[in-house]
């Protein structure tokens, strides 16, 4: 799993960047995204901030990406709304 937390100062500049993210995962938050990952998911996360947004940036402007091992997603405590998130939901 990917965490990615961006603050970004232009609003078209972040709106795109949100959209972006949107196709290869889901936001936890305003600006923190949960992304399933691998090997390309993360290349093309990269490629697309090197190549597109990085140049957009402003001084102020930030974007981290974290990579949470397997083991350490057990570690994970959520609480209020993201608990409902990690549950499967079963219709009969």
């Amino acid at each position: 799993m990917l965490l990615v937390s961006y603050d970004i100062t232009n609003n078209k500049t972040r709106t795109k960047f949100a959209k972006f993210l949107k196709k290869y995962g889901r936001r936890l938050q305003y600006s923190v995204f949960e992304i399933k990952n691998s090997q390309r998911v993360l290349q093309n996360i990269l490629k697309e901030v090197e190549y597109l947004y990085k140049k957009k940036f402003e001084n102020t402007d930030s974007v981290v990406i974290i990579k949470i091992c397997k083991s350490c997603k057990k570690k994970i405590v959520r609480y209020g709304y993201a608990v409902n998130e990690e549950k499967e939901v079963v219709f009969f």
